[in-house]
C-alpha cells in the first residue's frame, strides 16, 4: 500500500497523488501563464505577470490547499489574502503607467484558486475551468469586435430576455390548472423562455456566422428562427428577379431542413422517452432534406444572391406571448379531441395545428406522450405535424414566389414531404 503523505478525518493524500496534483497545477499555471505573456508581447504591455509568475500563483495555490489541512485553515486564508495584496500592489504599479485592465491580475487571482482545487483532488473541474479562462482571454478582440456591432435593439432584447428569465419566470406558480389540468404556468412560461432564447440564439448566430458567408448557412441558420419568415423572405426576392431562383430555393429548403432538428430538440427536453422512440425517423428525416437542399445548391451555386436572412427583431416579446397561447390551445385541442373523438380526433387537430406552428406542436405532443397520449399515436400526431407544415411552406414559397421557384420547391418539398409519407405509412402498419 503506498505510504499516506496526510492521513487526517477529512483529508487523506498519497505520494502518488501528490505529484499527479502538483503536475497539474504547474500545467495550470504553464498554459495560463503563456497566454497572457503572449498576450502582452503583441500588445507591448508592461507589467509583472509572466509564466513563472503564473506558475508560482499556481504552485502557491497547491501548497496553500495543503496547508489548509496540514495546519489550519487561517494559514490558507493568509497566503490568499498576502497575494491579493501582492496583486493590487502590481495592479497599481501597472495602472500608474496608464494600462488600466484587470484582466491579467484577476486571472492571476483565479490562478491560485485553481491551484488549490487541484490540491483538493478536484483535478477534472479544475481543468476545466482552466480551459474555459483559456478561451474568455484569448477571445478578447472577438469580443470586442461583436460588442462593437451590437445594436440597441439587440441590446435592448437582451435585457428584456434577462428580465423574463430571472425576475418574471422564477415566480410563476407550478400548479397545473385549466380543463384536463394540462396548463401549468411554470411549464408554459419554460417554453416561451426556451423558444424565444432559441431564436434569440439563432439570430445572434445569423448575424456573427451568416453574413456575407453564403446563401446555404444563411439558410440553415435561418431555420433556427423561423423557417417560415425565411421562406416569405426569399420567396419574395425570386419574385422580383426570377433570375435568383435557384440560391432563394437553396435557402428556403435548408431553412426548412432545420425542422427536424428543432422537432428533435424539443422532444428531447420535454420528453426523452418520446425522443428516442422517434430519433431514427427524425434523423433520416433530416438526411433527405439536407440532401435536396444540397443537391438545389449544387446545380446554382454559381448564381449569385444578395444575403438578407437577418430577421427584423432579435427578441420579439409579442411573438413570444402568442406562442404561449398557441401552445396552450394545442395543448387543450389535443386534450380535447382525444378524450371526445378518440384518436382520429387527435390524429386532426395535430394536423391541422402543424399548419400554424411545429415547435408547439413538438412539445404539446411530447408533453403528452405517454399520459394522455400513447407514445404510437404521439408518434403519428408528429409527423402527420411535420407534414403538414411543410405543406403550408411549399404553398406559401409557390404562392409567393417566381414560377421557377415554384418548380424547385416542388421538387425539394415533395423529396421531403415523401419522406413523411413513408415514416407515417411505417408507423401505421406497425
Amino acid at each position: 500500500m503506498e505510504q499516506l503523505l496526510i492521513d487526517t478525518d477529512t483529508f487523506s493524500l498519497s505520494q502518488g497523488e501528490f505529484l499527479i496534483r502538483l503536475l497539474v497545477s504547474i500545467g495550470i499555471g504553464i498554459v495560463i501563464g503563456l497566454e497572457r505573456q503572449y498576450r502582452a508581447i503583441k500588445e507591448h504591455a508592461h507589467g509583472y505577470f509572466g509564466i513563472r509568475t503564473f506558475t508560482f500563483y499556481s504552485l502557491l495555490g497547491c501548497i496553500a490547499g495543503i496547508f489548509y489541512f496540514i495546519f489550519s485553515p487561517w494559514v490558507y486564508l493568509g497566503l490568499f489574502f498576502g497575494l491579493v495584496t501582492l496583486t493590487a500592489l502590481a495592479y497599481w504599479q501597472t495602472a500608474l503607467q496608464g494600462d488600466r485592465g484587470m484582466t491579467t491580475e484577476l486571472s492571476a487571482i483565479l490562478t491560485f484558486v485553481l491551484g488549490s482545487m487541484a490540491a483538493y483532488g478536484l483535478i477534472a473541474f479544475s481543468l476545466m475551468i482552466t480551459v474555459v479562462v483559456l478561451l474568455f482571454l484569448s477571445s478578447k478582440f472577438r469580443f470586442q469586435t461583436l460588442v462593437g456591432k451590437i445594436t440597441a435593439a439587440e441590446l435592448y432584447a437582451f435585457v428584456r430576455f434577462v428580465v423574463l428569465a430571472l425576475l418574471i419566470f422564477p415566480f410563476l406558480p407550478n400548479t397545473p390548472f385549466g380543463p384536463y389540468a394540462v396548463l401549468n404556468p411554470k411549464e408554459i412560461g419554460w417554453v416561451v423562455l426556451l423558444t424565444s432564447g432559441f431564436g434569440f440564439l439563432g439570430y445572434i448566430l445569423i448575424k456573427t456566422l451568416g453574413a456575407h458567408r453564403g446563401i446555404l448557412l444563411g439558410g440553415l441558420l435561418g431555420g433556427l428562427v423561423s423557417s417560415t419568415s425565411i421562406t416569405w423572405i426569399y420567396a419574395r426576392k425570386s419574385k422580383e428577379n426570377p433570375s435568383l431562383s435557384g440560391p432563394c430555393a437553396t435557402a428556403i429548403l435548408g431553412a426548412s431542413s432545420i425542422l427536424f432538428v428543432r422537432v428533435g430538440l424539443w422532444t428531447a427536453l420535454f420528453s426523452p422517452l418520446f425522443f428516442r422512440s422517434i430519433a431514427v425517423y427524425l434523423l433520416l428525416l433530416l438526411l433527405i432534406s439536407l440532401a435536396s437542399t444540397f443537391y438545389t445548391y449544387s446545380k446554382n451555386k454559381g448564381e449569385q444572391v444578395e444575403e438578407n436572412t437577418a430577421l427584423h427583431k432579435p427578441l420579439d416579446l409579442v411573438s413570444a406571448l402568442v406562442f404561449g397561447g398557441i401552445y396552450m390551445g394545442i395543448l387543450l385541442g389535443v386534450s380535447y379531441a382525444n378524450d371526445y373523438f378518440g384518436d382520429q380526433g387527435t390524429l386532426l387537430s395535430s394536423t391541422i395545428a402543424g399548419l400554424a406552428d411545429i415547435d408547439a406542436v413538438s412539445i404539446s405532443v411530447a408533453k403528452l406522450s405517454g399520459t394522455s397520449l400513447s407514445l404510437s399515436l404521439a408518434e403519428l400526431s408528429l409527423f402527420l405535424a411535420c407534414l403538414s407544415n411543410t405543406l403550408v411552406k411549399l404553398l406559401l414559397g409557390s404562392y409567393l414566389g417566381s414560377p421557377q421557384l415554384r418548380s424547385l420547391l416542388l421538387k425539394g418539398y415533395g423529396i421531403t414531404g415523401l419522406g413523411c409519407l413513408l415514416v407515417i405509412l411505417y408507423l401505421l402498419i406497425t
